[in-house]
């Protein structure tokens, strides 16, 4: 072997830095940093030595050939088999080509790698050797094939497996972090052999503890691999390699009982404690951890001994589904952040978080932030020193809040109990400053941000809201597992009803008598407009006997208690199959039968206009939203200018004594009385007496009429 090898280190996105340095650091001169790795020059003991040594490398490829790739493909399977194959594998070997990269005449990797695998099968051809076969489960030789700006490089993988797999990690948790990403982390946040103490709060499965402690152990991370790219290559030096791997157990050996490093390890789960134990039994780590099944707000600091200047909190919280609506994580991180100030001082901290806005929750200032990816996925890496002052800061808040919630709970709880609701309104925007509605729903709170007064800051107006979640979960019987957060801002046309993100979270509310399945998470209404509930109380008690039409039905609420009030039919027209569906299964819950009901997908606006006048109606409930241009209807409603025709058109079908029950959302909606007498129509105002003592502080919330036919 010639003693210059050109060899390519791959690595994760983000980590191309801390490679450099690691190479210089294993004695490699010269190391040259490029996107997703670095290359550099060596020979085979230096190869080697990285493939032993390297925390952070994913792979380390050694460069056989370089070619253009033009329109000439043969061309390129030709520069592929003048490749010196027989100097690296027999014609007995299988292989595997790994391909990456195209451009216009190579566009996918399969067919790149076909191409690969061509020059050189057709290099044993021509050598009147056999065929080398291909075997992806096992193969003997990997090939590394990447294609740049029409320039196609090829390597011997010696690597084989990707680096990251050490071999102690048999199984793991939900979302584990990849051990090249762990390392990496430990390094940027100041991991020597001289850290004495680190703690993890959100262990896992181990692998950050597990990580620093070999760095701290001085132990190779490819000391306990059983695979190797290199194992039946042709080149390979097994007395060479024997004796680095010798060199790495005396280091770690020494290391052992020269430091006594301590890590505790505690996670909520204690099933993966069990798994996290057994990585470490596997490294012979298992001496130096500790484990707890505790939760991470509680978790307090072991006494440090001499190991002032060199303890750490080490962790990587979840991220959440989704920032914005995973209030249980931002409250997690809340409580974390105080904990930290109050039991680690003096500690150093490195946190991964997924969003700047979950490191805001701490309330703790870092000094140092890396961005880092955690496969795809965009992550911050955020270091703090618990040994300076941390002050809180943030403005404080108003002690009003709290006061308030307890005051609206202890009070409207137990008329909700007197009433026989199970869902309402807790608070909606009473403190201007606060503004957000919270409703009940059994055990669950379903918060609903309203979009902040132009003249507010963001970043104001997301401060607010994250105290009142606090104060929400500290002063109320909530757990923050059932609070639920979602942002309400004006929508155009149906908007508000559209999928927010698909997690099924549901639970079933009592109503005067009446069942409905409640979607928590889902949609940005949750199946049940609870300042209606009057309204539908009140058609329940109109319809014994009668036949019922229900017009912008949603899930049918409003028909299901027609129907329990003793209705002979009730029609619901929706343009939504979804909601329509929603609104039989409520009909099921209740027991009551789909027959002789009927449900409509439809616009309503066009369904009424394609009706015969007919009297066929005794009662029908007319609630359409406030404004709506869903691509599905042909015209854009208006519910102030086109409120009179919806009127006359559903009046066509109303019988002589029958009634309308007419009710709407715009806040400064004005009922043009002259043109329903126009159309020998008459309405009486409800709109008082339907507003619920729940929604008694906004008396705006809604606008409510009965609807009937004059007499000439």
């Amino acid at each position: 072997m010639t003693s210059a090898l050109q060899l390519f280190a791959t690595c994760a996105k983000g980590l191309e830095p801390l490679l450099f340095d690691e190479l210089k650091a294993l004695g490699l001169e010269d190391v040259q940093q490029t996107l997703a790795g670095c290359r550099f020059s060596s020979d085979l003991e230096g190869a080697y030595r990285v493939c032993l040594w390297s925390r952070l490398a994913s792979r380390v490829l050694l460069q056989l050939g370089q070619c253009p790739v033009t329109n000439d493909l043969a061309a390129v399977s030709a520069a592929i088999a003048e490749t010196s194959w027989q100097q690296h594998m027999t014609a007995e070997h299988t292989l595997i080509v790994d391909f990456t990269g195209q451009n216009h005449d190579i566009r996918h990797t399969q067919f790149g790698a076909q191409v690969v695998k061509d020059g050189i099968v057709d290099h044993f051809r021509h050598a009147g050797l056999g065929r080398p076969n291909v075997d992806k489960a096992d193969p003997d030789i990997r090939i590394n094939a990447h294609l740049q700006r029409d320039q196609l490089t090829w390597y011997i993988d010696l690597s084989g497996e990707a680096l990251h797999r050490r071999g102690y990690r048999l199984e793991q948790g939900l979302a584990p972090l990849r051990e090249t990403l762990a390392a990496a982390i430990a390094i940027r946040a100041g991991v020597t052999p001289n850290t004495e103490v680190i703690v993890d709060p959100f262990c896992g499965s181990g692998t950050l503890l597990i990580e620093a402690a070999m760095i701290m152990l001085d132990h190779a991370p490819g000391l306990r691999r059983q695979h190797w790219g290199f194992s039946r290559w042709l080149q390979h030096d097994a007395s060479l390699w024997q004796g680095l791997m010798n060199e790495a157990e005396n280091r770690h050996e020494h290391a052992k009982s020269s430091t006594q490093p301590r890590f505790y390890g505690s996670d909520s789960d204690p099933r993966i404690l069990t798994v996290a134990d057994q990585n470490a039994q596997r490294l012979g780590f298992a001496e130096f951890f500790q484990w707890q099944a505790q939760d991470a707000t509680k978790v307090t600091a072991p006494a440090l001994g001499s190991a002032e200047n060199s303890s750490l909190v080490l962790c990587n919280p979840p991220y959440g589904e989704r920032l914005g609506e995973e209030v249980e994580t931002l409250l997690l991180y809340r409580r974390f952040g105080q904990q930290l100030r109050q039991a680690f001082q003096g500690w150093q901290i490195g946190l991964l978080a997924g969003d700047e806005a979950l490191l805001k929750r701490l309330k703790l200032r870092s000094h140092k932030k890396y961005k880092l990816f955690n496969g795809a996925l965009d992550v911050i890496l955020a270091l703090y020193d618990l040994s300076e002052e941390q002050v809180e800061f943030t403005k404080e808040q108003s002690s009003g809040l709290a006061n308030r919630f307890k005051k609206n709970y202890q009070k409207l709880e137990k008329w909700a109990a007197k009433e026989g609701l199970t869902s309402w309104r807790l608070y909606d925007a009473d403190l201007p400053e606060y503004n957000a509605a919270v409703d009940v729903y059994n055990e669950h709170l379903v918060i609903q941000e309203y979009a902040a007064p132009k003249d507010i800051p963001p970043a104001v107006a997301k401060e607010r809201l994250w105290y009142l979640l606090d104060t929400l979960a500290s002063t109320l019987p909530f757990s923050a597992a059932n609070m639920h957060l979602k942002v309400r801002q004006k929508q155009a046309g149906k908007q508000q009803y559209q999928r927010q993100h698909l997690r099924g979270i549901t639970t079933v509310v009592h109503e005067y008598g009446a069942d409905f399945k409640i979607n928590l998470s889902d949609y940005l209404d949750t199946g049940l407009f609870l300042d209606h509930r009057w309204a539908r109380k009140t058609i329940g008690e109109l319809s014994e006997g009668k036949v019922v039409l229900n017009l912008f039905a949603y899930t049918c609420s409003a028909s299901v208690h027609a129907a329990l009030g003793g209705a002979r039919a009730v029609t619901s027209v929706d343009l939504s199959k979804t909601y329509l569906a929603w609104g039989e299964d409520n009909f099921r819950l209740n027991g009551l039968p789909l027959q002789p009901h009927s449900f409509v997908q439809a616009d309503c606006v066009q369904w009424l206009q394609k009706q015969p006048p007919q009297q066929r109606f005794d009662l029908i409930f007319l609630d359409p939203p406030t404004f709506s241009n869903s691509k599905r209807m042909q015209d854009v409603l208006d519910i102030q200018r086109d409120h009179v025709q919806l009127l006359k058109l559903a009046a066509r079908l109303l019988k002589d004594d029958g009634v309308i029950i007419f009710s709407n959302n715009k806040r400064r909606f004005k009922l043009d009385k002259e043109a329903l007498a126009a159309a020998f129509l008459t309405a009486e105002d409800w709109t008082q007496r339907s507003i619920s003592q729940d929604f008694a502080r906004h008396k705006g919330i809604h606008h409510l009429f009965k609807v009937t036919q004059s007499v000439e």
